[in-house]
């Protein structure tokens, strides 16, 4: 897997880390990204996706709701926050690689996470997000626009295909110590 803390201790930036990367390199990183997911839930139960885990430090400023600011995040929210988020960077990156100028928005789509309540939505969810943004590879063209970029903050660096394909692989990594948390809390509540 990637290691994305020299883009967090800001020693390289992400198009650094980017540069040398492929389209079959994207195509490994998301199969072990989401192998690894499936790793740490592996042991899970059905319990454990709606436990709400104690997380001292629950802050979502774009909570959907202003009593879902501080809420704890169970297995299920993270498994579709982490998902959603991937997909939407696969998919602009799929934009960028054919070219296509970056319009202001969002390309997002997360099911409600609280309609997730079972191990095995979860897995599923996994497999199905595996399964779309490693089709969303599949309609780059042969010769990426990788010159096409865009910034996602005014005075940010500029992104291309790559470089916002493995920012979604970076996400998805920055919550693999909560899912293990929560994985741990709740082994800990089954025993209780």
């Amino acid at each position: 897997m990637l290691d994305f803390s020299p883009v967090r201790q800001k020693t390289i930036t992400l198009s650094e880390l980017a540069n040398s990367l492929t389209k079959g390199d994207l195509r490994s990183l998301t199969n072990e990204m989401i192998d690894t997911m499936g790793q740490l839930i592996g042991a899970c139960v059905d319990a454990d996706v709606v436990m709400v885990p104690e997380d001292p430090n629950a802050h979502d400023p774009d909570a959907a709701t202003e009593g879902e600011i501080g809420l704890s995040w169970t297995l299920g929210h993270v498994i579709v926050h982490t998902t959603a988020s991937s997909e939407e960077s696969a998919f602009l990156a799929a934009e960028l690689a054919r070219g296509v100028p970056h319009r202001e928005g969002r390309s997002r789509s997360e099911i409600p996470w609280t309609a997730i309540t079972t191990i095995a939505q979860c897995r599923q969810r996994l497999e199905e997000s595996r399964r779309m943004r490693l089709a969303s590879l599949e309609i780059w063209p042969d010769e990426p626009d990788l010159d096409n970029t865009y910034s996602r903050a005014p005075s940010g660096p500029p992104s291309n295909a790559i470089t916002r394909f493995i920012f979604g692989l970076m996400h998805d990594d920055s919550h693999l110590g909560q899912i293990s948390n929560i994985v741990d809390q709740a082994g800990v509540a089954r025993v209780s």
